[in-house]
């Protein structure tokens, strides 16, 4: 048999494979937009239409500007798009800042213990996130921050995987490049700002992504430190919005939010999709 035709044989393997996975991880996002653009009329009929409705501007109109009623009364979508993105923003540039400083300090300065601090930052990988929340919660209690965006916010800001990361980064920068440095009369600080941030420029950009589509999708916590409305994030608003007793749910608001909800991770994915993947594969040394 011609090696060719073998080989044109056995490629459509891997894509039916790929076919396959791009489907059953695209049709549930389908159908929430779908669901988006009916009437709950028809989202209640079965089977539900996979065809986009003729509602969409007027679902999205009242999702953006009034939200869905009910049991709760949901915040617009504005404010809850509003309020996940200031979590994000804070917990990415908070995580980012403390890990550069925490990592820089443990790399590049000599002094007592500096290793048992790393390792005490490094345990806390092994605790999940369950076993650190009810003494958590008892601290921002006993500081007066529940439904305050510092509240939301300042327990989530310290991260062990961060610091780790760029521990090792600051571990393969080149002593020659130190020396030369303090030849130059450059102090720590300005050694900090003027090399060791430009160097990690693509590592940066790699844990912006990673850590905003953790601030993004954060649920557990800022349900326990919100008690108004006003302050949801948007991934618990969404959570609220389904009815659990008598009251009917809003269905098509639910889903129109749900999609609004997935827009702002995707924009900074397709902004930052190429110096993500530099930072996760390439260095600028």
């Amino acid at each position: 048999m011609n090696p060719q035709t073998l080989g044109a044989r056995t490629n459509w393997l891997p894509h039916a494979v790929l076919w396959i996975g791009v489907f059953i991880t695209a049709f549930p996002l389908w159908v929430t937009f779908v669901a988006s653009t009916l009437t709950p009329r028809d989202i209640a009929q079965a089977p539900m239409q996979l065809y986009p409705g003729g509602e969409f501007l007027a679902n999205y109109a009242e999702a953006w500007s009034k939200g869905a009623t009910g049991t709760y009364l949901s915040p617009p979508a504005s404010t809850l798009l509003l309020n996940s993105l200031i979590v994000a923003l804070i917990v990415t540039f908070g995580k980012i800042s403390v890990s550069l400083i925490s990592a820089y300090a443990v790399v590049f300065f000599k002094f007592p213990g500096r290793m048992l601090f790393f390792w005490m930052i490094f345990i806390t990988l092994m605790l999940p996130v369950e076993v650190r929340i009810l003494p958590t919660y008892q601290v921002v209690t006993d500081l007066n921050l529940i439904n305050t965006y510092t509240g939301l916010t300042l327990p989530l800001i310290a991260s062990a995987t961060a610091t780790l990361l760029f521990r090792q980064f600051f571990l393969t920068i080149p002593d020659e490049l130190v020396e030369a440095a303090k030849i130059d009369g450059a102090g720590p600080i300005r050694f900090f700002k003027d090399v060791v941030i430009p160097l990690s420029r693509t590592n940066i950009a790699a844990l912006f992504v990673i850590l905003f589509i953790y601030g993004w999708n954060q649920y557990l916590w800022p349900l326990l430190i919100t008690t108004s409305n006003s302050l949801d994030v948007i991934v618990v608003s969404i959570k609220k919005m389904i009815g659990t007793g008598a009251e009917p749910t809003d269905w098509h608001i639910v889903m129109s939010t749900t999609v609004l909800a997935l827009i702002p991770p995707i924009l900074v994915i397709i902004v930052m999709q190429k110096s993500f993947v530099k930072g996760l594969t390439d260095t600028e040394k």
